[in-house]
Protein backbone atom coordinates (compact mmCIF):
# COMPACT_ATOMS: atom_id res chain seq x y z
CA UNK A 1 0.00 0.00 0.00
CA UNK A 2 1.32 3.47 -0.89
CA UNK A 3 1.84 5.98 1.90
CA UNK A 4 2.85 9.57 1.37
CA UNK A 5 3.10 12.58 3.67
CA UNK A 6 3.35 15.76 1.64
CA UNK A 7 6.16 14.91 -0.82
CA UNK A 8 7.70 12.19 1.32
CA UNK A 9 7.12 8.52 0.39
CA UNK A 10 7.13 6.15 3.37
CA UNK A 11 7.73 2.43 3.32
CA UNK A 12 10.32 -0.33 3.03
CA UNK A 13 13.62 0.71 1.40
CA UNK A 14 12.79 4.37 2.05
CA UNK A 15 14.67 6.48 4.62
CA UNK A 16 13.06 6.18 8.05
CA UNK A 17 10.48 8.87 8.77
CA UNK A 18 11.22 10.31 12.21
CA UNK A 19 8.47 12.06 14.15
CA UNK A 20 9.15 14.21 17.22
CA UNK A 21 6.13 14.01 19.54
CA UNK A 22 5.61 17.20 21.53
CA UNK A 23 2.65 16.01 23.60
CA UNK A 24 2.62 17.81 26.98
CA UNK A 25 6.29 18.75 27.02
CA UNK A 26 5.48 22.41 26.30
CA UNK A 27 4.24 22.66 29.91
CA UNK A 28 1.53 25.10 28.83
CA UNK A 29 4.14 27.59 27.61
CA UNK A 30 3.92 28.70 23.98
CA UNK A 31 7.58 29.68 23.80
CA UNK A 32 8.57 26.18 24.95
CA UNK A 33 6.28 24.69 22.31
CA UNK A 34 7.95 26.79 19.63
CA UNK A 35 11.39 25.89 20.96
CA UNK A 36 10.56 22.16 20.81
CA UNK A 37 9.66 22.54 17.12
CA UNK A 38 12.91 24.36 16.38
CA UNK A 39 14.83 21.74 18.37
CA UNK A 40 13.15 18.91 16.47
CA UNK A 41 14.43 20.40 13.23
CA UNK A 42 17.93 20.88 14.63
CA UNK A 43 17.96 17.27 15.82
CA UNK A 44 17.09 15.98 12.35
CA UNK A 45 13.44 15.00 12.73
CA UNK A 46 11.21 14.90 9.66
CA UNK A 47 8.01 15.93 11.44
CA UNK A 48 6.58 17.39 14.61
CA UNK A 49 3.37 15.95 16.01
CA UNK A 50 0.96 17.50 18.45
CA UNK A 51 -2.16 16.22 20.19
CA UNK A 52 -5.44 17.99 19.62
CA UNK A 53 -7.88 17.69 22.51
CA UNK A 54 -9.17 19.58 25.51
CA UNK A 55 -10.09 18.12 28.90
CA UNK A 56 -13.75 18.46 27.94
CA UNK A 57 -13.35 16.60 24.63
CA UNK A 58 -11.62 13.67 26.31
CA UNK A 59 -13.55 13.25 29.55
CA UNK A 60 -15.77 15.00 32.11
CA UNK A 61 -14.91 16.70 35.38
CA UNK A 62 -16.17 14.07 37.80
CA UNK A 63 -15.02 12.88 41.24
CA UNK A 64 -16.30 9.33 40.92
CA UNK A 65 -13.66 6.65 41.33
CA UNK A 66 -13.85 5.69 37.66
CA UNK A 67 -12.18 8.98 36.77
CA UNK A 68 -9.24 8.63 39.20
CA UNK A 69 -5.93 7.49 37.68
CA UNK A 70 -4.28 4.46 39.25
CA UNK A 71 -1.06 2.50 38.70
CA UNK A 72 0.71 4.97 36.40
CA UNK A 73 3.08 7.91 36.83
CA UNK A 74 -0.04 10.10 36.96
CA UNK A 75 -1.66 8.16 39.83
CA UNK A 76 -3.90 10.13 42.13
CA UNK A 77 -5.01 12.67 39.53
CA UNK A 78 -8.40 12.83 37.95
CA UNK A 79 -8.43 12.38 34.20
CA UNK A 80 -9.84 15.88 33.80
CA UNK A 81 -7.03 17.35 35.90
CA UNK A 82 -4.35 15.57 33.88
CA UNK A 83 -5.73 16.66 30.54
CA UNK A 84 -6.18 20.23 31.75
CA UNK A 85 -2.47 20.28 32.57
CA UNK A 86 -1.31 18.62 29.38
CA UNK A 87 -3.46 19.74 26.47
CA UNK A 88 -2.04 21.97 23.74
CA UNK A 89 -4.17 25.12 23.42
CA UNK A 90 -5.89 25.05 20.07
CA UNK A 91 -5.18 28.72 19.39
CA UNK A 92 -1.45 27.88 19.36
CA UNK A 93 -1.70 25.23 16.72
CA UNK A 94 -2.06 27.35 13.56
CA UNK A 95 0.98 29.38 14.62
CA UNK A 96 2.97 26.25 15.46
CA UNK A 97 2.08 24.73 12.10
CA UNK A 98 3.28 27.84 10.32
CA UNK A 99 6.54 27.77 12.28
CA UNK A 100 7.12 24.09 11.54
CA UNK A 101 6.51 24.47 7.83
CA UNK A 102 8.74 27.55 7.62
CA UNK A 103 11.70 25.52 8.87
CA UNK A 104 10.93 22.47 6.75
CA UNK A 105 9.13 20.12 9.15
CA UNK A 106 5.93 18.26 8.41
CA UNK A 107 3.26 19.14 10.98
CA UNK A 108 0.39 16.94 12.02
CA UNK A 109 -1.58 15.93 15.07
CA UNK A 110 -3.49 13.24 16.87
CA UNK A 111 -7.21 13.86 16.72
CA UNK A 112 -9.19 12.61 19.72
CA UNK A 113 -12.74 13.47 18.70
CA UNK A 114 -14.72 14.82 15.71
CA UNK A 115 -14.33 18.45 16.82
CA UNK A 116 -10.58 18.01 16.67
CA UNK A 117 -10.89 16.56 13.16
CA UNK A 118 -12.94 19.54 12.03
CA UNK A 119 -10.38 21.91 13.54
CA UNK A 120 -7.41 20.11 11.97
CA UNK A 121 -9.12 20.02 8.58
CA UNK A 122 -9.16 23.82 8.66
CA UNK A 123 -5.42 23.66 9.23
CA UNK A 124 -5.12 21.26 6.28
CA UNK A 125 -2.75 18.88 8.02
CA UNK A 126 -1.30 16.25 5.65
CA UNK A 127 -1.87 13.15 7.79
CA UNK A 128 -3.79 12.10 10.91
CA UNK A 129 -2.63 10.10 13.89
CA UNK A 130 -4.93 7.82 15.89
CA UNK A 131 -3.62 7.20 19.41
CA UNK A 132 -3.33 3.66 20.74
CA UNK A 133 -6.12 4.17 23.27
CA UNK A 134 -8.39 5.39 20.45
CA UNK A 135 -7.86 2.38 18.18
CA UNK A 136 -11.14 0.99 19.50
CA UNK A 137 -12.98 4.29 18.84
CA UNK A 138 -14.33 3.14 15.49
CA UNK A 139 -16.67 6.14 15.02
CA UNK A 140 -13.65 8.46 15.34
CA UNK A 141 -11.68 6.38 12.85
CA UNK A 142 -14.57 6.67 10.37
CA UNK A 143 -14.63 10.47 10.74
CA UNK A 144 -10.88 10.69 10.18
CA UNK A 145 -10.97 8.30 7.22
CA UNK A 146 -13.65 10.35 5.50
CA UNK A 147 -11.22 13.28 5.24
CA UNK A 148 -9.35 11.29 2.61
CA UNK A 149 -6.04 11.95 4.36
CA UNK A 150 -3.48 9.24 5.22
CA UNK A 151 -3.80 7.79 8.73
CA UNK A 152 -1.19 6.47 11.15
CA UNK A 153 -2.65 4.25 13.89
CA UNK A 154 -0.81 3.25 17.06
CA UNK A 155 -1.66 -0.27 18.15
CA UNK A 156 -0.68 -0.34 21.83
CA UNK A 157 -2.80 -2.75 23.90
CA UNK A 158 -4.81 -3.83 20.85
CA UNK A 159 -5.03 -7.50 19.99
CA UNK A 160 -4.84 -8.56 16.37
CA UNK A 161 -8.63 -8.73 16.03
CA UNK A 162 -8.98 -5.13 17.24
CA UNK A 163 -6.26 -3.98 14.84
CA UNK A 164 -7.97 -5.73 11.93
CA UNK A 165 -11.27 -4.13 12.91
CA UNK A 166 -9.70 -0.66 13.01
CA UNK A 167 -8.00 -1.20 9.63
CA UNK A 168 -11.21 -2.49 8.06
CA UNK A 169 -13.17 0.45 9.48
CA UNK A 170 -10.69 2.98 8.07
CA UNK A 171 -10.57 1.35 4.66
CA UNK A 172 -14.33 0.96 4.34
CA UNK A 173 -14.71 4.65 5.23
CA UNK A 174 -12.42 5.65 2.37
CA UNK A 175 -8.86 5.59 3.72
CA UNK A 176 -6.48 4.43 0.99
CA UNK A 177 -3.22 5.25 2.77
CA UNK A 178 -2.80 3.63 6.15
CA UNK A 179 0.13 2.82 8.41
CA UNK A 180 0.36 1.02 11.75
CA UNK A 181 2.78 1.65 14.60
CA UNK A 182 3.88 -1.06 16.98
CA UNK A 183 3.43 0.49 20.40
CA UNK A 184 3.66 -0.45 24.05
CA UNK A 185 1.15 1.67 25.94
CA UNK A 186 3.09 1.99 29.17
CA UNK A 187 4.60 5.27 30.29
CA UNK A 188 7.51 4.68 30.47
CA UNK A 189 7.68 1.27 28.81
CA UNK A 190 10.25 -1.43 29.53
CA UNK A 191 12.47 -2.55 26.63
CA UNK A 192 11.59 -6.18 27.33
CA UNK A 193 7.94 -5.31 26.64
CA UNK A 194 8.66 -3.79 23.21
CA UNK A 195 8.37 -7.15 21.38
CA UNK A 196 9.86 -5.72 18.21
CA UNK A 197 9.67 -9.07 16.42
CA UNK A 198 6.00 -8.23 15.99
CA UNK A 199 6.96 -5.67 13.33
CA UNK A 200 7.72 -8.09 10.46
CA UNK A 201 4.61 -10.09 11.42
CA UNK A 202 2.55 -6.90 11.11
CA UNK A 203 4.00 -6.31 7.64
CA UNK A 204 3.03 -9.81 6.60
CA UNK A 205 -0.44 -9.57 8.14
CA UNK A 206 -1.48 -6.09 7.03
CA UNK A 207 0.69 -5.36 3.96
CA UNK A 208 1.24 -1.71 4.81
CA UNK A 209 4.02 0.48 6.22
CA UNK A 210 4.80 -0.40 9.84
CA UNK A 211 6.58 1.79 12.36
CA UNK A 212 7.19 2.17 16.07
CA UNK A 213 5.77 4.56 18.63
CA UNK A 214 8.26 4.20 21.45
CA UNK A 215 7.99 5.06 25.13
CA UNK A 216 11.10 3.27 26.41
CA UNK A 217 14.01 5.23 27.90
CA UNK A 218 16.96 5.81 25.62
CA UNK A 219 17.46 5.17 21.92
CA UNK A 220 18.28 1.47 21.66
CA UNK A 221 14.73 0.25 21.00
CA UNK A 222 13.91 2.57 18.06
CA UNK A 223 17.29 1.89 16.44
CA UNK A 224 16.74 -1.86 16.83
CA UNK A 225 13.29 -1.50 15.28
CA UNK A 226 14.85 -0.25 12.04
CA UNK A 227 16.58 -3.58 11.53
CA UNK A 228 13.20 -5.33 11.73
CA UNK A 229 11.59 -3.12 9.13
CA UNK A 230 10.16 -0.14 11.00
CA UNK A 231 9.89 2.72 8.52
CA UNK A 232 8.42 5.30 10.95
CA UNK A 233 9.78 6.16 14.39
CA UNK A 234 7.78 8.33 16.76
CA UNK A 235 9.50 9.47 19.95
CA UNK A 236 8.70 12.15 22.54
CA UNK A 237 11.00 15.17 22.63
CA UNK A 238 11.46 17.42 25.65
CA UNK A 239 13.72 20.40 26.24
CA UNK A 240 14.75 18.96 29.60
CA UNK A 241 13.76 16.22 32.03
CA UNK A 242 15.09 18.22 34.98
CA UNK A 243 11.64 19.52 35.84
CA UNK A 244 9.10 16.73 35.98
CA UNK A 245 6.37 17.08 33.40
CA UNK A 246 3.62 14.69 32.44
CA UNK A 247 5.63 13.06 29.65
CA UNK A 248 9.20 13.79 30.69
CA UNK A 249 10.08 10.30 31.97
CA UNK A 250 9.66 8.76 28.53
CA UNK A 251 10.91 11.70 26.45
CA UNK A 252 14.34 12.31 24.99
CA UNK A 253 16.34 15.44 25.63
CA UNK A 254 17.71 17.21 22.53
CA UNK A 255 21.17 15.60 22.58
CA UNK A 256 19.56 12.16 22.96
CA UNK A 257 17.06 12.75 20.18
CA UNK A 258 19.85 13.93 17.88
CA UNK A 259 21.86 10.81 18.71
CA UNK A 260 18.82 8.65 17.95
CA UNK A 261 18.37 10.31 14.56
CA UNK A 262 22.05 9.90 13.72
CA UNK A 263 22.00 6.21 14.65
CA UNK A 264 18.80 5.60 12.70
CA UNK A 265 20.37 7.20 9.62
CA UNK A 266 23.36 4.89 10.03
CA UNK A 267 21.00 1.92 10.37
CA UNK A 268 19.18 3.00 7.20
CA UNK A 269 22.46 2.93 5.29
CA UNK A 270 23.57 -0.34 6.85
CA UNK A 271 20.39 -2.16 5.83
CA UNK A 272 21.13 -1.48 2.18
CA UNK A 273 19.88 -4.13 -0.24
CA UNK A 274 20.21 -7.90 -0.58
CA UNK A 275 23.79 -8.24 -1.73
CA UNK A 276 26.43 -10.97 -2.00
CA UNK A 277 29.95 -10.68 -3.27
CA UNK A 278 32.36 -7.79 -3.00
CA UNK A 279 31.49 -4.18 -2.41
CA UNK A 280 33.59 -1.37 -3.83
CA UNK A 281 35.22 -0.70 -0.47
CA UNK A 282 35.88 -4.40 0.15
CA UNK A 283 38.00 -4.73 -3.00
CA UNK A 284 40.89 -3.14 -1.14
CA UNK A 285 40.91 -6.18 1.13
CA UNK A 286 41.42 -8.81 -1.57
CA UNK A 287 45.10 -9.07 -0.67
CA UNK A 288 44.10 -10.47 2.70
CA UNK A 289 42.56 -13.53 1.03
CA UNK A 290 44.71 -16.64 0.68
CA UNK A 291 45.92 -18.01 -2.66
CA UNK A 292 48.55 -20.45 -3.93
CA UNK A 293 52.19 -19.33 -3.83
CA UNK A 294 55.46 -21.04 -4.62
CA UNK A 295 57.30 -21.02 -1.27
CA UNK A 296 60.58 -22.70 -2.33
CA UNK A 297 62.76 -22.12 -5.38
CA UNK A 298 61.78 -24.59 -8.13
CA UNK A 299 63.54 -25.85 -11.25
CA UNK A 300 61.95 -26.46 -14.63
CA UNK A 301 60.27 -29.90 -14.65
CA UNK A 302 60.13 -30.14 -10.86
CA UNK A 303 56.85 -31.43 -9.42
CA UNK A 304 54.63 -29.24 -7.34
CA UNK A 305 54.19 -30.58 -3.79
CA UNK A 306 52.80 -29.50 -0.43
CA UNK A 307 56.33 -28.41 0.43
CA UNK A 308 56.88 -25.99 -2.41
CA UNK A 309 53.29 -24.78 -2.84
CA UNK A 310 51.23 -23.37 0.00
CA UNK A 311 47.96 -21.60 0.59
CA UNK A 312 48.99 -18.26 2.08
CA UNK A 313 48.12 -14.59 2.04
CA UNK A 314 48.02 -12.47 -0.14
CA UNK A 315 45.48 -13.29 -2.81
CA UNK A 316 47.47 -12.77 -6.00
CA UNK A 317 47.82 -16.44 -6.95
CA UNK A 318 45.53 -19.21 -8.18
CA UNK A 319 42.55 -19.77 -5.80
CA UNK A 320 43.33 -22.27 -3.04
CA UNK A 321 40.53 -24.62 -4.13
CA UNK A 322 42.79 -25.84 -6.98
CA UNK A 323 45.62 -27.10 -4.71
CA UNK A 324 44.78 -30.80 -5.13
CA UNK A 325 44.61 -30.40 -8.89
CA UNK A 326 48.08 -28.86 -9.02
CA UNK A 327 49.98 -31.24 -6.71
CA UNK A 328 52.03 -33.68 -8.84
CA UNK A 329 52.05 -31.45 -11.92
CA UNK A 330 55.38 -30.06 -13.17
CA UNK A 331 56.74 -26.55 -13.47
CA UNK A 332 57.24 -25.40 -17.06
CA UNK A 333 60.22 -23.27 -16.01
CA UNK A 334 62.18 -22.20 -12.98
CA UNK A 335 60.12 -20.35 -10.38
CA UNK A 336 61.48 -18.07 -7.69
CA UNK A 337 60.36 -18.35 -4.06
CA UNK A 338 57.43 -16.00 -3.32
CA UNK A 339 55.94 -16.19 -6.83
CA UNK A 340 52.14 -16.27 -7.00
CA UNK A 341 51.21 -19.45 -8.82
CA UNK A 342 49.53 -18.96 -12.19
CA UNK A 343 48.23 -21.45 -14.75
CA UNK A 344 50.97 -20.64 -17.29
CA UNK A 345 53.59 -21.93 -14.83
CA UNK A 346 52.02 -25.41 -14.71
CA UNK A 347 52.62 -28.15 -17.27
CA UNK A 348 49.68 -30.11 -18.76
CA UNK A 349 46.99 -28.22 -16.96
Amino acid sequence: MNFKINTRVLGPRQPTYIVAEMSANHNQNYNDAAKIIETAKTCGADAIKLQTYTPDTLTIDCDKRFFKIKNTIWRGKKLFELYKETYTPWEWQPKLKELAEQIGLDFFSTAFDPTAVAFLEKLNIPVYKIASFEIVDLPLIRVVAKTGKPIIISTGMADIAEIKEAVKTAQEAGCTELSLLKCTSAYPAKPEDANLRTIPHMYKTFNMPIGLSDHTPGIAVPVAAISLGACIIEKHLTLSRSNFRADSLFSLEPHEFKSMVENIRIADKALGTISYGTSQHERKGFNFRKSLFVVEKMEAGQEFSVKNVRSIRPGNGIPTKYLDRIIGKKAVKGIAKGTPLSWDLIEDI
